[in-house]
């Protein structure tokens, strides 16, 4: 059965692309491919952009140089060629150049700037209108884009050549460090897989890091802490109830067998009365045992509803004085109301009057009250109390402080475990302290029914 809690999931037939480590190298290789690939054409844009406006705006101010030389030399013949690309033009018709090569597109592109061939390479052209001697003329003057189109170029290979390498660097560099990062959990994941039920007081091993992981293996820790003391107290409670149920079944065997053997020395009414009072204490004990269970599962009984707790504590304490043997005080009961289960709360007035009584020297004080939002209920005693460092433990199962009492008097010690387990469920708190009549009060804390 040990091995049951071995079980390792086998992750060698999963596709490793849904790992956390692939997906999270494959998310940051899109995302810095889709940044950098759009980036580089925005850069590529941008930067093809400034050098063409920088080389228009030097052949803009070429031609309205040349224009103003014309203007004040009354002129319509274009300066010595220096190497400049020159064109005058008159009514869209070339009126002198500088270079034979030059040829325009017919006709003329409107604007202040156009791009033409010139001797098979681009030239952009800028243009600039004058009149000289009644005559309306334009200069256009040339750059060349062969050095532009050469840097943009230049500068469009190597980024085609670096985003792809930088991605592939990034996603390497991702693979790698989420790598390191996870390899704590999937030590943890590992070391958690091969704990087996028996194993339980393992703990794994915190990195001193004092990061998420540290904190995920001391929560790890905290957890195995927390399912060690739920075994432990469910082998103890089995243990006990065993233990319980044992002693019954004893006394039951032991009559039948002195009955069977010696007939003359047993009467039957004697042995009718013992089975049926251990029968009893066997019914009580299991019925405990399944409520308490159910209680573990989260179980408030069949449903939830007002009900006068006032009327639940003079009821217990009309029995009692049925009872004789003990004054019973129920002068501080109040009207009070809550929402819950009546049998389950019921029950916890019994068990706490019947502790009380079975402790109580001569009074038993019961009482409850309501501020509107709360309701209190008291139950007091003026037997011998229950220690300071003793009065957690009350509440435990199986748990009998007085262990020279009998059985029969101290109950099974699954009482004061019920009250405080019904309490629980029903949101309320039990505490124990001490009696103005000298021995113990519990004082039970609920929350008030809005009807209230």
């Amino acid at each position: 059965m040990a091995d049951a809690g071995r079980h390792d999931p086998d992750t060698a037939g999963r596709a490793p692309w849904r790992s956390v480590r692939a997906r999270a190298a494959l998310g940051s290789v899109l995302a810095v491919a889709l940044f950098l690939g759009v980036g580089s054409i925005v850069f590529v844009g941008l930067f093809s952009a400034t050098l063409r406006s920088g080389v228009e705006q030097s052949a803009a101010a070429e031609a309205e140089s040349v224009s103003a030389q014309l203007t004040a030399a009354d002129a319509t013949t274009l300066p010595a060629d220096d190497g400049r690309l020159l064109v005058l033009l008159e009514d869209g018709r070339v009126v002198d150049r500088t270079d034979d090569e030059i040829e325009l597109p017919t006709p003329v592109p409107d604007g202040d700037s156009f791009v033409a061939v010139v001797d098979d390479e681009s030239v952009l052209f800028a243009s600039e209108d004058l009149e000289v001697d009644g005559r309306d003329l334009v200069v256009l003057a040339g750059r060349s884009l062969e050095e532009t189109d050469d840097a943009v170029g230049l500068v469009g290979v190597l980024l085609l050549v670096a985003v792809p390498v930088l991605v592939v660097l990034i996603g390497a560099l991702t693979w790698l460090l989420v790598g390191r990062a996870l390899a704590p959990v999937e030590r943890i994941r590992r070391e958690v897989s091969e704990l087996g039920a028996g194993e339980l007081h393992r703990r794994i091993d915190v990195p001193a890091t004092g990061d998420e992981i540290g904190r995920l293996a001391g929560t790890m820790n905290a957890l195995l802490g927390r399912l060690e003391d739920a075994q432990t107290a469910q082998r103890r409670f089995v243990s006990d109830a065993s233990h319980e149920l044992r002693s019954p079944l004893a006394v039951i065997r032991q009559y039948a067998e002195v009955a069977s053997l010696h007939p003359d020395r047993v009467d039957t009414a004697e042995l009718s009365a013992t089975v049926l009072d251990e029968g009893a204490r066997m019914q009580t004990l299991v019925e405990s045992l399944l409520l308490l269970a159910k209680l573990d599962e989260g179980a408030t009984g069949a449903g939830r509803h007002a009900l006068d707790v006032d009327d639940l504590l003079l009821a217990e304490a009309g029995r009692l004085r049925s009872v004789g043997g003990l004054r019973i005080e129920s002068s501080s009961v109040a009207a009070a109301r809550v929402d819950g289960d009546e049998a389950l709360l019921a029950r916890v007035v019994r068990n706490l009057v019947d502790n009380a009584a079975r402790h109580a020297r001569s009074v038993v004080r019961l009482g409850c009250s309501s501020d509107g939002r709360s309701v209190r209920i008291t139950v007091e005693d003026d037997g011998p109390g229950v220690p300071v460092e003793l009065r957690a433990r009350v509440f435990e199962r199986f748990v009998r402080l007085d262990e020279s009492r009998s059985r029969d008097a101290g109950g099974s010690g699954l009482g004061l475990a019920i009250v405080a387990d019904v309490v629980r469920v029903h949101g309320g708190s039990v505490e124990l302290v001490d009696s103005g009549l000298g021995g113990a009060a519990f004082i039970v804390t609920l929350p008030a029914s809005p009807a209230s």
